[in-house]
């Protein structure tokens, strides 16, 4: 992939070694003049005192690690077995050259190597597990605890932790706060957007619901797309009570009042929907009446 991803992907576990490390090994004191020398012995300092010197001796100066020096050379953990120091670096990999931030440079790279496609389910789950503010966008604070949120410090070790995110999201509650996250989503708060644009909406629509798709959905979709109403944007209110509506009214509609307080875009919703039927029964039933009109001519008499 490049220096950067496999260095990403094999993160070094340290900075180097620090001379302290080395053995320092065995000094000796200088040889005495007069005296006639002595034997060797150790002694714990320096055998030149006042300027005269003592018999020749052996000095064991060899230096143990100060702990404190060992344990800043270790990755720094978090306590449950995550190496920030790691974490860090993998967001330097991807990280903008302008900016403390994953932008859409970066983001493609770092999708490529957890194999994902940028617009899959999988990338919005675990942008909902990183928190993030904006699509196509990780600061270094959502991406440092994001990770730690999914006990990952490695691009292998995300890529691991799928499986477990998308059975996470099953979960009623869970689901519903990642539907409810994909609004917020979907913004541009830079731009101070409120609602999101209908097309937009369409899309993130189709996305969170790839695992669990209501039956209603498509027919909704649709009727976006044809826009009889003139949406142009969807509100927050809308898209959460389409939640509501899709667990409520049944694959039929048929569960559906007007006398709860559904948002007055469902109520156009249903009013097309029941036309959009009606015109198709009476063509089924035209078609029948027109079907049972045919005959066979019947065959020319033989001379």
């Amino acid at each position: 992939m490049g220096q950067c991803v496999n260095k990403c992907k094999n993160p070094t576990s340290s900075l180097g070694s620090k001379s302290g490390e080395k053995d320092a090994g065995k000094s000796h004191g200088k040889k005495g003049s007069g005296g006639g020398g002595g034997p060797k012995e150790e002694a714990k300092f320096p055998a030149d005192v006042n300027g005269t010197k003592s018999p020749e001796v052996t000095t064991d100066t060899s230096v143990t690690t100060p702990l404190s020096d060992v344990r800043r050379e270790e990755p720094v953990q978090d306590g449950e077995g995550l190496s920030l120091a790691r974490i860090e670096e993998m967001f330097m990999c991807y990280k903008d050259e302008y900016e403390d931030a994953i932008l859409e440079e970066g983001m493609e790279r770092f999708c490529n190597d957890l194999h994902v496609d940028p617009a899959e389910f999988r990338v919005l789950v675990l942008a909902w597990k990183f928190q993030a503010a904006t699509m196509c966008k990780f600061t270094r604070h959502e991406f440092v605890e994001g990770c730690k949120a999914i006990h990952a410090d490695s691009v292998q070790g995300i890529s691991q932790r799928f499986s477990a995110m998308l059975d996470e999201c099953r979960s009623e509650e869970n689901f519903k706060d990642l539907y409810r996250f994909t609004f917020q989503f979907g913004l541009d708060c830079g731009e101070g957007q409120r609602s999101l644009q209908r097309c937009i909406a369409i899309a993130l629509w189709r996305l969170v619901f790839t695992l669990d798709m209501p039956p209603v959905l498509e027919r909704w979709l649709h009727f976006l797309s044809d826009n009889p109403c003139g949406v142009r944007g969807i509100s927050r209110d809308t898209w959460n009570m389409f939640l509501n509506f899709t667990q409520s009214v049944g694959p039929d509609l048929s569960n559906y009042s007007e006398d709860e307080a559904w948002p007055s875009l469902f109520d156009s919703f249903v009013e097309w929907e029941n036309d959009r039927r009606r015109r198709e029964q009476e063509q089924r039933e035209t078609e029948g009446v027109g079907g049972n009109m045919e005959f066979t001519a019947e065959p020319e008499p033989t001379a």
